[in-house]
């Protein structure tokens, strides 16, 4: 399968500080595509260049076949992407059911949105208990939740998840990865990126490490074992933790 993201030599910068500096790369429909890296290496900034928050200098995007580098972010949300940001971001002030709703602010088919506001309701069922309540009352792992089936309502083609199970305990980051493996199986496409990469390796098909703004390793989960650098800083720490 030819990738169905692409991003080519995308350079976004702050200023005059450049954050990315030249970033190939691309993800698969129906697949899992993990971006790893250490603090500041860009991951964050190449998401939010993605869903248009941030627009490149140079470089182009696209998705199914078109160019979306310069589009408002909501025009790249009615292409068929979502993303789940960093730190989650729900509406605090906001009901669990407005929250959702919200997430469906770009679509039309309102019948449907409720069907599908159904569906998450049965998918994610502390959501359900917790309907009537505002979001800030919930826990981080809830949030997190929310935050996923949020993004869902928009059903988007492409999912994008910048770091879902940071600052959350062991436990929530296994049920939070327990979504992502039931999305993966349902056909989700899932752009991922994570720092928990033993988490990861359960769940993604492809991996990319970037360091200091370039992309430095492309490849599948087994040439991650086998990269010294790379086991050694992301796997061999985690296991001599844990």
């Amino acid at each position: 399968m030819s990738a169905f993201l692409s991003i080519s030599n995308v350079v976004t910068a702050y200023g005059k500080i450049q954050a990315l500096k030249g970033v190939t790369l691309g993800a698969e429909k129906g697949r899992v595509t993990c971006l790893l890296g250490p603090n500041g290496a860009g991951k964050t900034t190449l998401m939010m260049t993605i869903s248009g928050v941030l627009k490149p200098q140079a470089g182009s995007i696209q998705f199914l076949g078109k160019r979306i580098d310069g589009a408002s972010p909501s025009r790249i949300v009615r292409s068929g992407m979502a993303l789940v940001p960093e730190n989650r971001l729900v509406f605090k002030d906001m009901t669990v059911l407005e929250n959702l709703d919200a997430g469906a602010i770009t679509r039309t088919d309102r019948s449907k949105v409720m069907e599908n506001r159904e569906r998450l309701l049965q998918r994610f069922p502390r959501l359900r208990e917790r309907a009537r309540q505002e979001a800030g009352t919930l826990s981080g792992g809830e949030q997190q939740m929310l935050a996923i089936a949020r993004a869902l309502m928009s059903n988007p083609t492409l999912l994008l998840m910048d770091e879902p199970s940071v600052g959350l305990a062991p436990l929530v980051v296994q049920e939070i990865f327990g979504v992502i493996a039931e999305l993966k199986k349902d056909g989700v496409s899932i752009f991922l990126v994570e720092q928990n990469v033993n988490m990861a390796l359960k769940v993604a098909d492809h991996f990319y490490l970037m360091e200091h703004g370039r992309v430095v390793f492309d490849g599948a989960p087994d040439a991650i074992a086998e990269n010294e650098a790379i086991s050694r800083a992301y796997l061999g720490a985690r296991r001599e933790a844990s």
